[in-house]
């Protein structure tokens, strides 16, 4: 596995290392300084090298590289995984845009990590509330402080994301269903990519050591639920990728989502959905050049696909013009659009878009002479906007069961966002 940590800055110093196996040494540090960090291309090279028989897989946080070494082979997701998780736990401790100074001020603190989240280049316990039980800063005090019992089976335990004890005066569970709208319309209409980047964020007022069943309208999980029966429609969910709190047995077995929550904010899935998605906006561009006159139109149609009883929010629309512009007539129906120069752009910008409606924007332009005529590259027209209560992929929470001994009553809150992606349209 792994068999050496080191954090560089960006002249190659070590700012701090552990070595977990021996057939690695600090030297190593020169030979990535060398052929990674002053190399010409150091921000666009790929985050695995392979120099004199050993791997550097790495990561960078502001100007500071986190280094993995091995020279077995090893599993690089699973170290991406822990050098993420690293600077997860330092951001806990150290803030989170801790520096090459609070690193230097925090050697005792960052080798207790160390020794904590890897043991003979096995990554072990990297649960940031389990660790700040047990290792904190010296003006840091946990509000509880754990008897011993309690924190050796906490570390040791299979559930180390939740300790027991914990008790709430109201039961409560929040979920947000958000989702990514990804959208390429090629000229003629075709619609070259198509598809929705989900996730479910948590966030947990349990009380005890209960267990969740969170259902989503998955349809194998429909299909299997009305098989000789009634149809219903479901949504066909790829790429699941859950918390390591989900016990993966049982979905793979399945389709249920089970699990014992962690206590606070966390998020539960990551899905993406590529079939029958609804499109929030269909934009409709003309776009005329006369070349003799120099002058320019465009015309744009934005219809709004979502129900009437919703409206997008934060909606802004840049429709690309020629650089040479001069000025720009710009007329539309609601909202405010101005022509920038700086970003050779009509940005119509529109707080509030009611669903259904339809809106229309035309805009003049003049341009100006250039002595080397040089055609127009038409950049895509770009689209942001957030739709609350609404979900492109079709998505919704069928339940969230909540098991406990005690039997109490959990009240359940649900919210869908919906935002752009990268939201295109080439003209």
């Amino acid at each position: 596995m792994i068999s050496m940590i080191m954090v560089l800055n960006q002249k190659g110093e070590i700012l701090i290392s552990r070595q977990y196996r021996d057939d690695v040494s600090r030297v190593a540090a020169d030979s990535f300084r060398l052929q990674v960090i002053a190399a010409k291309e150091a921000g666009s090279q790929e985050p695995i090298r392979r120099i004199e028989n050993c791997s550097f897989i790495y990561t960078r946080h502001l100007n500071m590289y986190f280094v993995a070494l091995t020279k077995s082979n090893v599993n690089p997701a699973l170290v991406f995984e822990y050098l993420f998780q690293k600077i997860r736990v330092l951001k806990a401790y150290l803030g989170e845009d801790f520096d090459e100074n609070s690193m230097r001020n925090n050697m005792t603190l960052i080798y207790e990590l160390m020794d904590e989240t890897m043991d003979f280049g096995y990554p072990q316990n990297c649960a940031v509330d389990v660790l700040q039980m047990y290792i904190n800063l010296a003006n840091v005090k946990p509000q509880d402080e754990p008897e011993p019992e309690q924190l050796t089976k906490q570390i040791t335990g299979a559930i180390d994301w939740r300790r027991e004890g914990i008790r709430h005066k109201k039961n409560e569970v929040y979920i947000d269903v958000l989702e990514s709208v990804n959208l390429m319309i090629s000229t003629s209409g075709a619609i070259l990519r198509n598809e929705v980047t989900g996730r479910v964020q948590m966030n947990t007022k349990l009380t005890g050591m209960p267990e969740c069943k969170f259902g989503l309208n998955d349809k194998l999980v429909i299909e299997k639920e009305s098989a000789g029966g009634k149809k219903k429609p479901g949504v066909e969910i790829d790429d699941c990728v859950f918390h390591r709190c989900v016990r993966l047995g049982k979905f793979d077995a399945d389709r249920t989502i089970t699990f014992i929550p962690p206590d606070g904010e966390f998020e539960l899935m990551r899905y993406r959905v590529n079939d029958n998605v609804n499109l929030p906006f269909r934009l409709i561009p003309a776009v005329q050049e006369e070349g003799q006159t120099n002058r320019c139109s465009i015309n744009l149609k934005v219809i709004a696909n979502f129900s009437e009883k919703l409206f997008a929010t934060h909606v802004v629309i840049k429709i690309p013009v020629p650089k040479n512009t001069s000025k720009a007539k710009i007329k539309n129906s609601f909202g405010r659009a101005k022509y920038e120069p700086e970003q050779n752009a009509i940005v119509w910008r529109i707080k509030k878009f009611p669903g259904k409606a339809t809106c229309m924007l035309s805009s003049d332009m003049e341009l100006v002479r250039t002595v080397r005529p040089k055609a127009w590259e038409r950049p895509p027209i770009n689209v942001d906007f957030q739709v609350p209560m609404f979900t492109a992929s079709g998505v919704h929470v069928r339940f969230l069961r909540v098991y406990d001994k005690s039997g109490y009553h959990t009240n359940r809150w649900v919210r869908y966002i919906t935002k752009a992606g990268g939201y295109q349209v080439k003209i």
